[in-house]
């Protein structure tokens, strides 16, 4: 079965920039995950509330929307190399936040990092697609999608897993350090990948200019699903992931810690796990498949449902978890391979822009309802009428945009 992995592995053996970028961002993302560790590990250590744990979610995510804006813009002027390289050295100059918080023990300091890191993420999204769209051929691009999904899977499965085992042998701050370290590697690994790109297409002078943007009354029905499928999965995502620490600390009142930072691990285990069973022939027909995807989207919801109810068995929270994110990601797989395969090159930072500002404003939306249900309700309860309230909404959609 030609999965998606084997579709990564024969086009790193045939574009040297491709291990490059790729190299770039696992580092780049282990740094990620490694302050995601230190800035939820250090809340529970100081006892926040649910409500703070799920706004700290809702800021590593909302202020991507802006960050994608500025992307999709700066794309068109300067080579999407550039603008990755730029947000590699402002991530690591934002690290100047979380130690400050750590230093005086000021939650808005430590929280502020999840907003810049955010915003970074959003900026850096339409350049990585439109790399990807550039310098590699149609029949590529599921190993894009893979390598996507193993980017967005290294910042906690990498992080997170080291973290986990560093958290409570070094201190918080010398975490960060490490972080700071693998932004500069990354973006040492970005200038030598700037190197071995093909070049990116020249416009002749005479040429008009392209459209500055995509027009949803312009676009087919395949192309309004795969922009659509993104905030999909968000909205039935972000409350499960945001109340995740706070569910921990439900379930494990005296050592929150000890449990939330393994169930983020099994989380991007799952993450990362679940779109490399895919195959990489197939992705077509599954994207398309309502069955399919609404599948992956009621495991997930399922395992969250009965995480509450485990008490204290902790290898069984972990096997749930894994089991939801393996699914969950099929579908962000799914979504990812659609704003690739189905949009030219000249819309695709657009594309992959209005896709990260919905999938930003679903989570926002998601998110906040739930944050102000968890202050009135036990989290289980705030996750459950939240989470099935959107996969509700989630299947007329997919049922309206059917091929």
């Amino acid at each position: 079965m030609n999965t998606l992995l084997i579709s990564l592995v024969r086009a790193l053996r045939h574009h040297r920039w491709l291990s490059l970028l790729g190299g770039a961002f696992i580092l780049s993302s282990l740094g990620n995950g490694l302050t995601q560790v230190v800035v939820f590990g250090q809340l529970l250590r100081w006892h926040a509330p649910p409500a703070t744990l799920t706004f700290a979610y809702m800021l590593a995510t909302l202020p991507g929307f802006l960050g994608s804006l500025l992307g999709e813009n700066v794309c068109r002027r300067m080579p999407p190399l550039r603008l990755l390289i730029m947000a590699e050295l402002l991530g690591m100059i934002a690290l100047l936040s979380p130690m400050l918080g750590l230093l005086y023990h000021n939650i808005p300091a430590l929280l502020a990092v999840q907003s810049v890191e955010a915003f970074l993420g959003g900026m850096s999204y339409p350049a990585l697609t439109l790399i990807f769209k550039q310098g590699l051929s149609a029949e590529e691009l599921p190993a894009a999608t893979c390598m996507e999904t193993l980017i967005f899977a290294s910042q906690v499965l990498l992080g997170t897993g080291l973290g986990l085992l560093l958290f409570e042998v070094l201190d918080p701050l010398t975490l960060l350090s490490i972080d700071a370290v693998s932004f500069v590697a990354a973006a040492i690994l970005l200038a030598a990948t700037a190197q071995q790109a093909p070049p990116s297409p020249r416009r002749p002078a005479a040429a008009p200019p392209r459209p500055a943007g995509i027009r949803w009354r312009g676009l087919s029905v395949l192309q309004k699903r795969s922009l659509l499928l993104l905030p999909a999965l968000a909205a039935i995502g972000s409350p499960a992931m945001a109340l995740l620490p706070a569910i921990a600390q439900q379930i494990r009142p005296d050592d929150s810690t000890g449990l939330a930072l393994p169930l983020l691990f099994a989380r991007s285990l799952g993450q990362l796990c679940g779109p490399l069973l895919l195959n990489g022939e197939k992705l077509r027909r599954y994207a398309k498949s309502n069955g399919r995807l609404l599948l992956c989207m009621c495991v997930f919801l399922a395992a969250y449902a009965v995480l509450p109810l485990l008490g204290e068995q902790q290898a069984a929270a972990l096997g749930l978890i894994f089991v939801a994110h393996l699914a969950s990601n099929v579908v962000f797989a799914l979504g990812t391979f659609g704003i690739l395969a189905y949009f030219p090159a000249e819309h695709i930072a657009g594309a992959s822009a209005k896709a990260w500002r919905w999938q930003v404003i679903s989570s926002a939306i998601a998110t906040a309802i739930t944050a102000g249900l968890a202050t009135q309700w036990r989290a289980s309860v705030s996750l459950y009428a939240v989470s099935l309230t959107s996969l509700a909404a989630v299947a007329l959609i997919l049922a309206r945009y059917r091929r």
